[in-house]
């Protein structure tokens, strides 16, 4: 899952890239808010944190821009601003959720997975057979066991999951997989998908290679 990460303090902006990316997300990140609303026109995200105080423009007018443009992507504010009006006015104008600083990561990692659970309906969990993606816990499941699972094979796997039985295309598991920091192409899409099927077929999950196109997800248990 994709987060776009809106924030202007250095030290801040890294950390929480870095934990993100650890808690299984592919995270990009920008300083200003001409450059976030730049990136909203540009793709798409699963979720946004934004920070209000920020250079260029204004995390509310970059809040107001998205909406007017029917985007109902959902957006955590993150803020020093901790009035009641500020909060007020966030939600206002379309935010899904507000943290103030100074915040705990992991309750900053339970929101996002939150509203992102609430976007797709509440579906906590893809699943096909007995293969579970927990997408609470951001871990994968067979037979109710967690397996080893590395953070850019799961997402390759959960993009395949959403799409079971229907081809994904490469340059779509590409995006799945990149970042600003570490963009990768078809050969990496290739290197991952191996990887996933050396720890799936053998219990009896097929990735079918659809040439010139991308790969597919047979549903468990189909001849």
């Amino acid at each position: 899952m994709r987060v776009l990460l809106v924030e202007d303090d250095v030290q801040l902006r890294e950390a929480l890239h870095q934990a993100l990316q650890s808690a299984g997300y592919s995270v990009d990140a920008v300083a200003d808010g001409r450059m976030a609303d730049t990136t909203l026109l540009a793709g798409a995200y699963d979720a946004i944190v934004l920070d209000l105080g920020l250079p260029q423009l204004d995390g509310i007018e970059v809040l107001r821009r998205l909406r007017a443009r029917s985007d109902s992507t959902p957006v955590l504010i993150l803020s020093a601003r901790d009035g009641i009006e500020q909060r007020v006015q966030g939600l206002k104008v379309g935010a899904d959720d507000y943290l103030t600083k100074p915040f705990a990561l992991p309750e900053l990692e339970a929101r996002i997975g939150a509203l992102i659970r609430r976007a797709s309906g509440g579906q906590i969990r893809l699943s096909n057979g007995p293969l579970e993606l927990d997408m609470t816990h951001r871990e994968v499941l067979l037979d109710g066991k967690p397996i080893d699972i590395s953070a850019r094979e799961m997402s390759i796997l959960e993009a395949l999951m959403q799409r079971l039985g229907q081809v994904v295309i490469k340059t779509r598991l590409a995006q799945q997989i990149s970042d600003w920091d570490s963009e990768v192409g078809s050969n990496a899409v290739e290197v991952y998908v191996h990887r996933l099927r050396k720890k799936l077929e053998p219990h009896g999950f097929v990735i079918r290679t659809i040439h010139g196109l991308g790969y597919l997800l047979e549903r468990h248990g189909e001849a």
